[in-house]
Formats: C-alpha cells, sequence, structure tokens
C-alpha cells in the first residue's frame, strides 16, 4: 500500500487515572502494519500505533509484557 496521503504524525490522546488526560505524538516511521496501513510511533519507540485513513488505531506492543489501552482520540498533528 502507498502511503503518501497518510498524515507524518498524530496525537494519541490517552485517559489517565487522575483527572485530564495525556497526550503523545507519534510519526510516521518507514514501517507498515498487517492491514498495510503506516505504523507510528512516539521519540522513544515505545508507543508504538497502526493508524488507517479513517483513523482507526491499534496499538503495538514494542517490547514483552506491554498491555496498551486504546487511546481516547486520534487527531493528525498540525505542525
Amino acid at each position: 500500500m502507498n502511503t503518501p496521503d497518510f498524515p507524518d504524525s498524530y496525537e494519541l490522546v490517552f485517559e489517565t487515572t487522575g483527572e485530564g488526560s495525556d497526550t503523545v505524538l507519534v510519526r510516521r516511521t518507514t514501517m507498515t502494519g498487517a492491514s498495510g496501513a503506516p505504523v507510528y510511533a512516539d521519540g522513544t519507540g515505545i508507543v508504538r500505533a497502526e493508524i488507517n485513513q479513517g483513523g482507526e488505531v491499534r496499538m503495538l506492543a514494542s517490547g514483552g509484557h506491554q498491555a496498551h489501552v486504546a487511546p481516547l482520540e486520534v487527531h493528525p498533528h498540525r505542525s
């Protein structure tokens, strides 16, 4: 799948245990996921997600024993 129509980055908004939310910026990598959509990662490489054109997110483990939760919101990042 050709991926030029995908945004270069997204903001993933996660629920926190306290009040408010936690926003993580992920940028497109050269990898693609099982569906052919691009894989995005944060600067550490720990938070990784496959995001399709419809904005559906599939969180990907970057190491053992991870149990990522799905973000509450996903927004293309405007730089």
